[in-house]
């Protein structure tokens, strides 16, 4: 078994395409086909399914990866450790984490923050992604746990067992407009721009949810925002393009300014953390063990 039938087989697992996984490891589609089957046979199990496409991984295939990713990185953290011997340089674990745009901006560097303080120094890997594609991340066994926003009204399709949760902090969908236009927008007496989510996608569902509630304006979609980004909502609002559902977190500096004014009540939202049980490495248990007492010390104050 050689190092780079390894890197290839995370390379196919990241790319679902034999043709573009060959081009980045710069070899021959046929060559990288071989190689691929080299690494199926010394293991004695299919990895993917070649008869979909793109192409998936099999059960086998997924719980192969992580041994495959954490022993490349053991391999090349040995070898950085070697080269610098003398250094002082300690080798780190690394957990992989997948979370919503918004949520990577405004939740994640502080968590780690106080992650790194109870568990001492630690690697990380985030994928700042939309909601169906971090939830195919964390499902097909590239990444450890998916950090998403929660309300009950939106259920995930997830299983519990394979894909438990701990609640991890909280936030809350505001509707808010540029504060010189919405006095102009309400004295006009009409319907209220509304920006909007695209179809579909998990901010705009939270959305429907929060327009749905007792004081929430009457309004007219003036715009979709097709990539449902909630920072380029923010700044359609900033320039008076009219009145967006955003996460408070993301717009408490412009609430505190006056430049956003609040237009209806608040929905409350969880931040939860989901993990893939299929991955049990020492550090992805260190992270789900301080994750878990949190979401105690949560329902506990509730």
């Amino acid at each position: 078994m050689e190092l780079k039938w390894l890197e290839d087989f995370l390379s196919l697992a990241a790319h679902r395409s034999f043709s573009r996984a060959a081009e980045m490891r710069s070899v021959t589609q046929p060559a990288f086909s071989r190689r691929i089957r080299s690494l199926e046979i010394w293991l004695g199990a299919e990895l993917f399914n070649r008869t979909s496409y793109p192409v998936t991984l099999t059960q086998e295939g997924r719980a192969f990866r992580e041994t495959a990713e954490e022993a490349v990185r053991l391999l090349y953290q040995s070898k950085a450790s070697l080269q610098g011997l003398g250094s002082g340089q300690l080798p780190q674990a690394s957990f992989a984490l997948t979370a919503l745009h918004t949520l990577s901006t405004t939740f994640v560097p502080r968590w780690l923050t106080g992650l790194r303080a109870e568990i001492g120094p630690v690697g990380s890997r985030v994928l700042p992604e939309n909601f169906a594609l971090c939830l195919q991340a964390l499902a097909e066994g590239g990444y450890d746990f998916f950090l998403t926003f929660h309300h009950p009204s939106v259920p995930l399709p997830l299983d519990p067992q394979r894909f438990p949760h701990a609640r991890v902090g909280a936030d809350q969908l505001v509707a808010v407009a540029e504060a010189g236009q919405l006095a102009a927008w309400r004295a006009a007496a009409g319907p209220l721009p509304m920006l909007h989510y695209s179809r579909g996608s998990f901010l705009g569902l939270l959305t429907s949810v929060a327009q749905s509630l007792p004081g929430a304006p009457a309004t007219q979609v003036v715009h979709v925002n097709e990539n449902s980004i909630a920072e380029a909502m923010r700044s359609m609002v900033l320039e008076g393009h009219g009145v967006a559902w955003l996460p408070e977190a993301l717009i408490s500096a412009d609430l505190a300014s006056g430049r956003l004014e609040r237009v209806a009540p608040a929905l409350p939202m969880e931040i939860r953390l989901y993990r893939n049980a299929e991955r049990a490495r020492p550090i992805v248990e260190k992270v789900w063990s301080v994750a878990s007492r949190d979401s105690r010390g949560y329902a506990e104050t509730a």
